[in-house]
């Protein structure tokens, strides 16, 4: 079974946002804010680089929560963004190992760190979909899963970063609707390779 087009997921990801534009904006916003904040804090007091640890898996795993419903037409609630919290160990753990296994790889050579970045980027979407697994399990589970779709997600990003820069025109007005949009692009791209795979 052939994978979908990254141009004909980005066609879905914005028939799957109409009517949900509002919301998704708010919570991506939250979320922004909310980091935004703890850096900005950690910069007058580094504890809070603890607390940026703590809550950056969490919050990952959440946001990804409430994108994958809106990719899947399923409800979509802005309380979704703290459902890692209910996860905290997995989440904090598989953020944890993904950046440092990233920075590893990147200190080898940038490329290789890119890959392994591409190689990790489905395991908090796998860790949305199955409470259960373990972080070391995702993050394996992520590498078979892009295993052969790392050019094809490349590929993807390229397009995201291609809007990236135009919503700089917008003095960064933009980014509200980008966030968003490129994260439901992403949460299609996952749901069409993990279809793909269990149908091949």
């Amino acid at each position: 079974m052939m994978t979908t087009k990254n141009v004909e997921l980005m066609k879905m990801a914005r028939e799957s946002l109409k009517d949900k534009w509002g919301i998704a904006i708010a919570t991506f916003l939250i979320y922004a804010l909310i980091i935004g904040i703890v850096e900005l804090s950690s910069e007058t007091y580094p504890f809070v680089n603890l607390i940026l640890l703590l809550i950056s898996g969490p919050l990952s795993l959440g946001i990804i929560k409430f994108t994958i419903n809106i990719a899947r037409n399923q409800e979509a609630r802005i309380e979704q963004l703290f459902d890692g919290f209910t996860n905290f160990k997995t989440s904090t753990g598989a953020y944890l190992l993904t950046v440092l296994f990233t920075l590893l790889w990147t200190l080898l050579l940038i490329i290789p760190g890119i890959i392994a970045a591409l190689s990790y980027s489905m395991t908090f979407y796998i860790i949305a979909d199955d409470d259960s697994i373990g972080a070391m399990d995702a993050i394996d589970k992520s590498k078979k899963m892009m295993y052969g779709y790392k050019w094809k997600y490349f590929c993807l990003g390229l397009r995201i970063f291609g809007l990236a820069l135009l919503c700089i025109l917008t003095l960064g007005i933009g980014f509200l609707w980008l966030f968003p949009y490129a994260n439901v692009s992403i949460a299609k791209f996952y749901d069409d390779i993990k279809e793909n795979q269990i149908t091949a």
